[in-house]
């Protein structure tokens, strides 16, 4: 989240930025990575809304985001419609059109080529 928290402090004032918290990546009740076990980032697939709202606020305070952060509903429907999970960076512009999708993360995670997708919108 790094690279994403400095891009945010650099256009909050300027673009609205929203981390959307979907369903669990990596549960524990699910497909665990070793990395998630290294890290003690060790939660079950959310059952309920709460759980899901839960969650999203421990990793907002332990991993020190400061990105407003939406939650999904449990129906998942945002995340099926974009292709969300586990992670994704999108830019809207200001017509309600996708002016930048990302590819899949952690693998495909850009944040510079995004940053320039945001620099061009701003200009």
């Amino acid at each position: 989240m790094g690279r994403i928290e400095e891009i945010y402090s650099r256009y909050r004032d300027r673009v609205e930025f929203l981390l959307v918290y979907t369903r669990e990546a990596h549960p524990t009740d699910g497909w665990q990575t070793d990395r998630n076990i290294k890290d003690n980032v060790l939660l079950t697939q959310h059952q309920s809304f709460g759980e899901r709202e839960d969650a999203a606020g421990t990793c907002s305070r332990d991993l020190h985001i400061s990105v407003p952060i939406l939650i999904e509903e449990m129906d998942n429907s945002g995340d099926e419609a974009y292709g969300a999970a586990p992670v994704r960076l999108y830019l809207i512009g200001t017509d309600g059109k996708v002016a930048y999708q990302g590819g899949a993360g952690p693998h495909f995670l850009d944040p510079s080529e995004w940053e320039q997708a945001i620099k061009a919108a701003v200009n």
